[in-house]
């Protein structure tokens, strides 16, 4: 057997087995009740405990410190390192001490909503007045069999963003960035042909599947192909737009400065901050941490430029991440905690803690009128929700396919840019362990 044939097979067996950690809790039902919750919930002083992610720790904040001045409740916010939520809510949730309100990310979703981790809140999410409003990828990732379990915490969106100054270096328009696939992998070789000490023209996590999600699937989809079948048992990534995306990145590896130092090696921990430090030409981005960087740039920092994810035909897409957010099978704090969920599903309440602050707010509506006077790639980055055409991936394995160190879809992608692609035999792959859900 061939030793790449091997690695597939020793990858599928160690995603499969991280199927099972939280088997012992998936008992399809919750021990906390919503009978009689009023529709607003109850205000009455309660703490209620709060977890999420730490990459989206400054708007995580921004939601409880605004709560918590406007409440008698009060939220206790507990930040999780990204690389310990899994292993945090399964022992939790062992032990039946999962946080009230437990935020995590979308793709995670399906498979905790699966195994019973939260809360069915089917009849008050219906009762929300403004639900058509609502940003509905996080809402159908936590739908089971028609329950419904989780509304939107933080919405992450991908975008291409690029440093205007190394633009004007390397000859290019710095007000034009990218607009397809062959104009992102030119422009990119424009910048590595500087050859700048430590300075490439792209970055990719080439160790972070979750990285690698958020950046290559919006191209894809902005081409009209898919990532999976429509119940997520089936990989569809042996495509012509996703070979394209995987083509482009390959040219760029094989370039002088192409790829930025450690794109083979990045687990995904510091894949932000090569762009954030001025030293990669254009590449994938999370809107959340844009912020720091248009803070800097008040400072004097690189300016840089926003624009949505295309494929190869110009159409563009955008990876719907983020954290949703619903309530625990633990919590005792049921009604206190809609509370909570309630008012942020609120348009007031989104302008207020995300548009005031220039963060991306998960209502359609607040997105389209309450940012007129907000920085244009701001705007830009809301038009990739706006527009209807970002998705949201969902199937209960994803993590062990995808997003897992170690997964058939990380090794997928390090064939096809460092090794020697075999999509079809490493789409298969992930097959095998979305089959196994």
């Amino acid at each position: 057997m061939a030793f790449n044939k091997v690695t597939r097979a020793l990858a599928g067996i160690a995603a499969a087995a991280m199927l099972i950690p939280l088997a012992a809790c998936g008992n399809g039902g919750s021990t906390a009740s919503t009978k009689d919750i009023p529709a607003e919930g109850t205000d009455d002083g309660t703490t209620i405990s709060l977890w999420t992610r730490s990459p989206l720790e400054r708007q995580a904040k921004a939601a409880v410190e605004a709560y918590n001045k406007s409440h008698k409740n009060q939220v206790k916010l507990e930040i999780i390192p990204n690389d310990d939520m899994e292993g945090k809510v399964g022992g939790a949730s062992q032990t039946d001490s999962l946080p009230d309100i437990l935020a995590g990310d979308v793709v995670r979703i399906p498979y905790w909503a699966s195994e019973g981790i939260f809360t069915d809140i089917t009849d008050q999410i219906n009762s929300l007045d403004n639900l058509k409003d609502i940003q509905q990828g996080h809402i159908k990732a936590g739908t089971v069999d028609g329950a419904e379990y989780t509304l939107p915490f933080i919405t992450d969106v991908s975008v291409w963003v690029w440093n205007k100054d190394l633009y004007k270096e390397a000859g290019l328009d710095p007000e034009q960035g990218p607009t397809d696939i062959k104009s992102f992998t030119e422009q990119a070789k424009a910048v590595a042909g500087l050859n700048k000490d430590g300075v490439a023209g792209s970055y990719l996590a080439g160790q972070s599947g979750g990285a690698l999600v958020f950046d290559l699937f919006p191209s894809v989809w902005a081409d009209g192909e898919s990532v999976m079948n429509d119940d997520g048992t089936e990989a569809t990534l042996n495509n012509d737009s996703m070979k394209a995306v995987l083509d482009s990145y390959k040219e760029l590896a094989d370039t002088t400065n192409g790829l930025g130092a450690g794109s083979k090696e990045e687990t995904g921990a510091t894949w932000t901050a090569p762009f954030a430090n001025g030293k990669i030409g254009v590449m994938p981005y999370p809107n959340t941490s844009l912020n720091d960087i248009f803070d800097a740039e008040k400072s004097g920092g690189f300016e840089v430029g926003v624009t949505p994810i295309a494929g190869t035909s110009g159409k563009t897409s955008t990876f719907l991440g983020g954290d949703a957010m619903g309530i625990s099978k633990d919590s005792k704090n049921v009604a206190q905690a809609w509370n909570f969920l309630h008012w942020l599903m609120q348009s007031d309440t989104q302008k207020e803690v995300f548009a005031d602050n220039g963060y991306t707010a998960s209502n359609i509506e607040t997105l389209k009128t309450a940012y007129t006077d907000a920085d244009p790639r701001i705007q830009t980055i809301n038009s990739t929700i706006i527009d209807g055409n970002g998705q949201t991936p969902k199937s209960p394995a994803f993590n062990e396919a995808f997003n897992a160190a170690g997964s058939p879809w990380q090794l997928l992608v390090q064939n096809a840019v460092w090794g020697k692609s075999d999509l079809k035999a490493d789409n298969q792959a992930v097959t095998d362990v979305l089959s196994q859900q």
